[in-house]
């Protein structure tokens, strides 16, 4: 999803020297489901997922792309153990930080403190619209809202990844596609 705001970029900028390069194939898992997250990730290449497992079946609830931030921010900021994974769908290029350095940041530049609240409020935010658009729309109406605003998904994504993101089968996904 794009975002308004990117704690990445000044992140980034300022403190390149503590970020480590990862060049990482399609299906790296850099974090997984229970275990702590002690490292912050900056998208540079390439598309990673946040996914949970279900009674054997994993559900992708958010995308990330080029100059994104993904961690799993619970687990990051409160030292307890993550309820989802992150993992890429393409190859790619990931920035990480450590927890460590992290909280080094924010002890010496209080004004993060400000922008990692912002990003908190865009995850909620997104998280919120996904909540009422799988009570309220229709999965055609999901899709077309998809279609609409995120693009960049629909190009880059396998239909099984999406079809979870959507709360369908990919079979209904294929018939919402084939009906346009």
């Amino acid at each position: 999803m794009k975002h308004d705001f990117n704690i990445g970029d000044s992140l980034f900028s300022k403190f390149e020297s503590l970020f480590e390069q990862h060049e990482i194939p399609s299906k790296t898992v850099l974090l997984r489901e229970g275990e702590m997250a002690n490292k912050l990730y900056l998208v540079k290449k390439g598309c990673l997922r946040q996914w949970f497992n279900k009674d054997g079946k994993d559900i992708t609830f958010q995308f990330f792309f080029e100059n994104q931030t993904v961690a799993s921010f619970d687990s990051f900021i409160n030292n307890i153990p993550s309820i989802f994974s992150i993992e890429s769908i393409e190859p790619g290029i990931v920035y990480s930080l450590s927890k460590k350095d992290f909280d080094n940041i924010l002890m010496e530049h209080a004004h993060f403190k400000d922008k990692l609240l912002e990003l908190a409020f865009q995850r909620f935010r997104h998280y919120t619209q996904l909540f009422l658009s799988m009570i309220k729309d229709s999965p055609r109406e999901r899709y077309e809202e998809l279609q609409k605003n995120h693009p960049e998904i629909l190009q880059r994504v396998p239909q099984h990844y999406i079809a979870s993101y959507l709360g369908i089968t990919s079979v209904s996904l294929s018939r919402i596609r084939n009906r346009k």
